[in-house]
């Protein structure tokens, strides 16, 4: 059969495949690497496959259906989110006008979550395939193809005249089934080019890959654990995820960076040195970055560093062990050894920082910012508490009443960014972008914070490029009239609130820059860097 796989057009470089789909302000546009698996393994299985990533290239509706008239499908799968699905449901439509006879599956996180709600929508959808959906496509092709029942498609929610029938659930895949897919890289060498995508803590042009799925930490706000592949962590072999980064370094020259898209890579202690050990023997050329956990390990990291991992994502998510513990992390502040010991092994920081969970107030926000400003990691992202539908995040909120919007068109902005609807019970959702907007500008205009990346672009003079490339990005939130109000408000709000500057902490143990040397002269170095 013909199997169309669309990330249908909305917003240019629009991200339905990242944890948080949206417009993002530095530029991140990620790979769709969930449909280049699906339809490597459809192709694998004897079906005809195009993959059609409109917000990335960025092509119109008009060119879309162009390509897929010359395709002519029998089944088009369609990417969705919470912020898109409106538009979603409507390019189904179009796509049901214009193919009459073809089957129209949904697929992604929000689907998952709100499959027969989804359906309820649009009586011209035919199916959403659920969680992993590479063997359930690939059994309903067959079925399709033999005119036959859907109802053992395991994992399908599909419509059945009047009725919406709702499946058994499909076992997720072994690391067996991992290994047999066809690199999602296979697939974007002949669908997808580099330079219409771009991660804005890595080297450009890089590309994404999956070496593993699930993650056995029960954060509260991590959709894809909760709603899409469970918390049981299943990797590729470490020849597998090998054989790919060769593939990566033969097939695309232009590509300089893999980013590993794991929820978590560093599950398994032995499995990633047993990777890293792999690419060293095949004198790996390129860089790579993953996400790693707050308490990783210095030995992990030194051989990672030997591998070619330049950069490391870290979720600290918090300051507070109070929001740690309610937001389920299952680590504590004094076990956050991560950035310690990538200073110690050479390795770049890229911080996570979560404002807005349960129990969230100001004095726990401003503990998160000291805690960053301690950290002085290369970067630093802050960002509100993002939910969506299937994570008990967003379960909580409803049940609380602290869900703003009336409808998932309210979770993006009318330029298609990230719009904050949660509140807690002590902060509007405003006063939590207003805090992240500030504790950004605190972060970066420091002179703590410029001393270590002249050090760091010393120390590693690729990076000149992509810090440059960033404050280009960022310069104007930075400095925006909104950003100085910010600024003067929350300085008078969190005055009397016992923080790490006030308490003189050490930032920087290699030249031991403390708060109390630098606090005096910061107001004077924004003023230069303002003007």
């Amino acid at each position: 059969m013909n199997i169309a796989f669309i990330n249908p057009p909305f917003f240019p470089k629009y991200s339905r495949g990242s944890r948080s789909p949206a417009v993002t302000k530095s530029g991140t546009v990620y790979y769709p690497i969930w449909l280049a698996l699906a339809a490597g393994v459809a192709e694998q299985n004897g079906h005809n496959i195009i993959l059609i990533d409109a917000p990335a290239e960025p092509i119109s509706a008009e060119e879309t259906f162009s390509r897929l008239s010359s395709f002519k499908p029998d089944i088009v799968v369609i990417e969705t989110s919470t912020g898109s699905i409106s538009s979603d449901i409507m390019f189904s439509e179009e796509v049901k006008t214009k193919f009459p006879d073809c089957f129209v599956c949904l697929v992604g996180n929000h689907a998952t979550a709100c499959d027969k709600e989804t359906l309820q929508q649009s009586r011209v959808i035919d199916a959403v395939a659920r969680n992993e959906y590479e063997a359930t496509l690939v059994d309903l092709a067959e079925r399709l193809s033999r005119n036959e029942s859907l109802e053992k498609v395991l994992s399908l929610t599909w419509r059945n005249g009047e009725e919406i029938i709702i499946n058994d659930h499909r076992p997720a895949a072994t690391q067996e089934e991992l290994d047999a897919m066809p690199f999602a890289s296979e697939i974007f060498k002949r669908f997808c080019a580099p330079k219409d995508y771009f991660f804005s803590a890595g080297r450009y042009p890089q590309m994404m890959v999956y070496t593993g799925r699930g993650c056995p930490y029960l954060c509260t706000f991590c959709v894809y654990p909760q709603n899409f592949y469970g918390h049981t962590y299943r990797h590729r072999s470490a020849k597998s995820i090998a054989a790919e980064f060769k593939y990566i370094e033969k097939n695309f020259p232009e590509v300089v960076e893999v980013t590993i898209e794991d929820d978590t890579f560093t599950v398994y202690k032995k499995h990633t040195i047993e990777v890293c050990k792999l690419l060293i023997e095949q004198k790996n050329k390129l860089t790579w970055t993953c996400n790693v956990r707050a308490d990783l390990d210095e030995e992990t990291m030194r051989w990672m560093k030997k591998a070619g991992c330049r950069l490391i994502i870290v979720g600290f998510e918090s300051g507070s062990n109070e929001i740690l513990k309610l937001m389920k992390k299952g680590v504590r502040v004094e076990q956050f050894k991560a950035a310690e010991n990538a200073k110690k092994t050479g390795l770049l920081i890229h911080a996570c920082y979560m404002m807005g969970n349960r129990g969230e107030t100001l004095e726990t926000m401003n503990e998160t910012l000291q805690l960053a400003k301690k950290m002085n990691t290369d970067t630093a992202q802050f960002f509100p508490l993002m939910i969506y539908p299937g994570t008990e995040a967003y379960d909580w909120a409803k049940k609380e009443g602290l869900i703003a919007a009336q409808s998932f068109d309210e979770w993006l902005t009318p330029e298609g960014l990230h719009n904050t609807v949660v509140s807690t019970h002590d902060l509007s959702p405003q006063e939590i972008v207003d805090f992240c907007n500030y504790a950004r500008r605190d972060y970066y205009l420091r002179p703590a914070y410029f001393v270590m990346k002249l050090r760091n672009v010393a120390t590693h003079p690729s990076e000149w490029r992509r810090t440059v490339k960033a404050f280009l990005t960022f310069y104007k939130h930075l400095f925006s009239k909104e950003s100085k109000k910010n600024k003067e408000k929350f300085k008078t709000r969190l005055q009397g609130i016992d923080s790490s500057e006030e308490q003189g902490v050490v930032i920087d143990q290699t030249n031991h820059i403390s708060i109390d040397n630098i606090k005096n002269k910061k107001d004077s170095v924004e003023e230069e860097v303002l003007n």
